[in-house]
């Protein structure tokens, strides 16, 4: 398929940005290799740990990855290999940092770990009960759809991730996991879950959409088709021109990827409405880039938080493969997803 078909775009250099990325962890890199802080300054409420963080280790490793500044030799290979697994609760098998669901940092720091070809030191045992069909089924049948769509999805997609990658779910629990999900899959937008999506009183559409990325990554990772992938397509297309909030696409954060992995994976399902989807994500990768540049990147508050920094890296990485030959890079960025699932 030409991505590029009945498209127009310029080409934008990422390098300036690249660097500012680099800057950004050099910033936060602390006294031993693998230890990051998350931020380098305390916020209004005085409630931001400055020290050794979760995700500010697990996100400087994943941009390290998406940007091909990768730890490669042995020692600091082992630097990074022995501060991310001090970060488990040995009693529990948890990642705890404070501002998540404990599955959601858990899954992430197991993710992390992924990428040194690594697992935690200790079983995942606080979700162990999970491996029960019964029980898993239970915990995705009361996630709160309705009011809290993408909250919820950490929990939804990191049951998946934290047995999957710490190698306790066999082939069988990943049938239930995904038969579950095809089942409830909604036939109206292709998101999740069906019933809830544009109910009365529901969450923004946006929040669900979001929601639905972290149970699309996941099927990415297995090679599982969607159930209706076309209308996830015509509901991200909805999202950009018929109802785009203001700040979609200029800001640090994870809806930007969000958007862009459900548009350009969906579309890879079923190639419903190519130029227009391609298109949109020229439209959307020159509205990020024309606000990364416009923005200090060395007092941005969001661009200084790791973990929002991560995902806004994410974005740019999945856009470079939605419109080959859009942004021009030193270093062709590698998404994470496309080795594992979770961010």
């Amino acid at each position: 398929m030409n991505t590029t078909m009945n498209v127009n775009f310029n080409r934008y250099s990422l390098d300036p940005i690249i660097d500012k990325v680099r800057a950004t962890l050099k910033t936060h890199e602390l006294d031993e290799p693998g230890k990051y802080a998350r931020w380098i300054w305390q916020n209004k409420e005085q409630s931001r740990d400055l020290g050794v963080n979760a995700y500010g280790c697990a996100d400087a490793l994943n941009i390290l990855y998406t940007i091909g500044d990768f730890p490669s030799t042995e020692e600091e290979r082992c630097g990074w290999i022995k501060n991310m697994q001090a970060l488990q609760v040995p009693e529990t098998g948890e990642f705890p940092e404070g501002t998540h669901f404990v599955l959601h940092t858990t899954a992430h720091c197991i993710a992390a770990l992924e990428l040194l070809d690594q697992k935690p030191l200790y079983p995942v045992k606080f979700v162990e009960k999970y491996l029960e069909k019964e029980n898993l089924y239970h915990l995705l049948d009361h996630l709160d759809w309705l009011k809290s769509p993408w909250n919820n999805s950490h929990i939804g997609a990191g049951i998946y991730v934290s047995l999957v990658l710490s190698g306790m779910a066999d082939s069988e629990w990943k049938k239930w996991y995904f038969d579950w999900l095809y089942q409830e899959a909604d036939p109206e937008t292709g998101m999740w879950r069906k019933g809830f999506v544009k109910a009365p009183g529901t969450a923004p559409f946006l929040w669900h959409m979001a929601g639905t990325f972290h149970y699309l990554f996941n099927h990415e990772y297995e090679k599982m088709p969607l159930r209706y992938p076309e209308k996830l397509v015509d509901s991200c297309l909805d999202i950009f021109y018929e109802t785009p909030p203001e700040d979609l696409g200029q800001n640090t954060g994870f809806l930007e990827i969000d958007w862009i992995y459900c548009i350009n994976r969906a579309f890879r399902q079923c190639g419903h409405r190519a130029s227009e989807v391609k298109q949109a994500c020229a439209d959307f990768a020159r509205r990020l880039y024309e606000y990364l540049m416009s923005i200090d990147t060395a007092t941005h508050d969001g661009f200084n938080d790791l973990h929002s920094l991560f995902g806004t890296v994410c974005a740019l990485a999945e856009l470079s493969q939605s419109v080959y030959g859009i942004y021009e890079v030193e270093r062709p960025l590698r998404l994470v997803l496309d080795r594992r699932p979770f961010i």
